[in-house]
């Protein structure tokens, strides 16, 4: 995922608002010998959750301290040191929304239509949605990171930042090797993410499909797995069929942007969605003068919330529920509105 270092899933997103854990080991320090002190805490954590004795002495024989999982870690944003300022969305959408990405992204669409359609009628998602996710996070598989996962998730929860955040997401690594999977597919970002789609070892678990039929959940190789899973992981967070993600929109430069603020504040991610409007319906927002850049809008009676990511002034977009559900994938304003604009030139 580019080693998703600017662009964290949305179960990092989180990871990052939770309370520091403990300190490492004490009296090593970030060391090979106090990630090796630490490791019987993890041991004792995978036995008590059921992990088989065979995977334990296996994976926990060739574990290794990864320094440079810590160094990545430790270079991320803290959240509250700099300018609040946000950046303006044009960048990200030119470095996020190419013609490379949109080319290569018809391609797959094409070479896997027939696979899309059957599981777009089965999730009731957009096929176009998951082919540009996949394409966000990896380039459509070309670039997955090449990270020991289980070592990188050991020694970030041995790290302590986000200790049980890390050690929960180890052990579920475990259980993926007892359901059979590879440890030689247990590859990915040093923060723990793997696969076509940049899941952690949980959301594997959870909603990892086979849509190919082969008897494997195989998001490393298979396609179609890949987006089945992808598909499934969005039908579960509440994606509704038929509903776009939004539209863009040209806004009325004398909006009155004051009383349309949030009345509530959002439980995750508030700075995300403290830059939405409230819902109103698109009925409404046009009254308002709000105009389809495309002529198309969702249905009149469809709630719909407004962000101007580069100003008044400029380009915005009424988004609707199935937006916020890209944002439950990674709670990224500029994540979700980029997957959005490339789900749509990819599906022209």
């Amino acid at each position: 995922m580019r080693l998703s270092i600017v662009r964290p899933l949305a179960a990092l997103a989180l990871a990052a608002a939770l309370p520091l854990g403990p300190a490492p080991a004490q009296g090593y320090g970030l060391s090979e010998a106090g990630f090796q002190a630490y490791l019987p805490d993890l041991r004792r954590q995978a036995e008590r959750e059921g992990v088989s004795r065979e995977t334990i002495e296996r994976v926990f024989a060739s574990l290794a301290f990864s320094a440079r999982t810590v160094e990545l870690d430790q270079a991320q944003p803290g959240g509250t040191a700099g300018s609040s300022a946000t950046p303006p969305f044009a960048p990200y959408r030119a470095q996020h929304v190419t013609a490379a990405l949109i080319s290569a992204g018809r391609s797959r669409y094409q070479a896997n239509y027939s696979r899309l359609q059957e599981i777009g009628r089965r999730y009731g998602v957009t096929p176009s949605v998951l082919v540009a996710i996949w394409g966000h996070e990896t380039s459509y598989g070309a670039v997955t990171g090449n990270f020991d996962l289980l070592s990188s998730l050991a020694t970030l929860a041995y790290e302590g930042r986000r200790r049980q955040l890390f050690a929960d997401e180890f052990v579920a690594g475990l259980k993926m090797l007892d359901r059979g999977v590879p440890r030689s597919l247990l590859k990915g970002s040093w923060a723990g993410a793997t696969g076509y789609p940049q899941f952690l070892p949980s959301v594997w678990l959870r909603v990892a499909v086979d849509a190919d039929g082969d008897g494997r959940a195989d998001i490393w190789r298979s396609e179609p797995d890949a987006l089945g899973s992808i598909a499934n992981y969005l039908s579960n967070a509440g994606w509704r069929r038929g509903v776009p993600w939004g539209v863009a929109v040209n806004v009325p430069r004398d909006l009155d942007r004051a009383s349309l603020r949030p009345r509530v504040a959002a439980p995750r991610c508030p700075r995300v969605h403290d830059r939405q409007s409230r819902w109103l319906s698109v009925a409404e927002w046009k009254r308002l003068g709000l105009v389809s850049q495309s002529g198309n809008w969702p249905r009149d009676t469809e709630m719909a919330s407004l962000i101007e990511p580069d100003g008044p002034g400029r380009t915005g977009y009424l988004t609707t529920t199935n937006y916020r559900v890209i944002l439950d994938y990674n709670c990224s304003n500029f994540y979700a509105l980029s997957v959005g604009l490339l789900a749509d030139a990819i599906a022209r």
